[in-house]
């Protein structure tokens, strides 16, 4: 494809050499009428009569060889540093002697050059993916929460008072004469393709618990035009009981786990999570644990409906759902 600034186009450089070739034109001339050099002119016409119109078309510009090129050893080299230590191109150079300017060049060859593209773990590339339509799969998950206690945590009162809600929320019995705070756990479904959420707090994670979430989840996508086919978890036991297997059986979903001890797997809903704690469960010095769940539901509506997501190239979710209500 031409520059902005060329004056010829494929198909002005073979009038221009048809000119020269068929019609006999001197290259000057056929130059000043074509607003070009009289050097381009007879390449062009040259091109033309070896190769015809199909010698019009661009050629790599890229040289045969490249005797300046980093050598294959030293790339090696450094993907060597980078999947295992997860470094960065100044640290890398450092290390191996090179220009960082360098190290980045053949990261970016091959397809290395940002760390967020490697797994933590493993430090192998991310295979990120996404399904076609919204109900092929469903990412389900269960997150543990602290309670806030009556009158605020550790983000109204400071971190003295936080560690000792925090002993009060961990011990089994009371303590002090003070009441238990306890847990809650967020139950979370997000469709793979759309990133619809749908979340409740529930007072524990027992199979019964997760069992009758998701029949109002599924209620929930169902009413917004989805159709959910197969559902992704991890390996928690209430996943692993009878009861989860027969009720999505029945629904005719299929059920997929992930590798133990591989989160990754389950990215989406990983990733929702940590969006629902930095946006909503730890955005605000919340005064009691109520108040926290009463922004909830305006916080998910904000999401599904209007926060920009960079998945969906700054849509939110509803853009990806017809169906789902006060979205037309």
């Amino acid at each position: 494809m031409p520059h902005a600034n060329a004056p010829l186009t494929e198909l002005g450089r073979l009038r221009l050499a048809r000119c020269v070739v068929d019609d006999g034109w001197p290259l000057r001339q056929a130059a000043q009428r074509f607003q070009v050099s009289v050097g381009t002119a007879s390449r062009w016409a040259g091109r033309y009569r070896a190769e015809g119109a199909a010698g019009m078309t661009d050629r790599s510009s890229r040289p045969r060889t490249s005797p300046g090129r980093t050598p294959t050893r030293t790339e090696r080299r450094i993907i060597k540093v980078r999947l295992a230590r997860r470094w960065g191109p100044a640290r890398i150079g450092f290390l191996l002697g090179l220009n960082p300017s360098t190290v980045h060049r053949v990261l970016t060859r091959y397809g290395l050059a940002r760390l967020v593209h490697l797994d933590r773990a493993t430090g192998q590339p991310v295979r990120r993916y996404e399904r076609d339509a919204a109900g092929d799969l469903v990412h389900v998950d269960i997150k543990k929460l602290g309670n806030i206690p009556d009158g605020g945590g550790h983000k109204v009162h400071g971190r003295a008072a936080g560690n000792h809600n925090k002993q009060r929320t961990a011990s089994p019995v009371r303590r002090g004469g003070q009441p238990r705070i306890g847990y809650s756990y967020l139950h979370n479904a997000v469709d793979d393709h759309s990133r619809l959420a749908y979340v409740e707090i529930l007072p524990d994670e027992t199979k019964e618990t997760a069992t009758a979430f998701w029949a109002r989840a599924q209620t929930y996508f169902h009413a917004n035009g989805i159709t959910v086919k197969r559902v992704l978890t991890d390996n928690g036991s209430c996943y692993r009981s009878r009861l989860w297997r027969d009720a999505l059986t029945a629904a005719g979903i299929a059920h997929k786990r992930t590798r133990p001890y591989r989160p990754q797997t389950n990215g989406k809903v990983e990733r929702f999570n940590r969006t629902l704690l930095d946006e909503w469960a730890y955005a605000h010095p919340y005064q009691s644990e109520n108040e926290r769940r009463e922004a909830l539901p305006q916080w998910l509506h904000t999401y599904n409906h209007h926060r920009s997501h960079t998945a969906l190239k700054g849509l939110p979710p509803a853009s990806r759902v017809p169906n789902l209500t006060g979205q037309y």
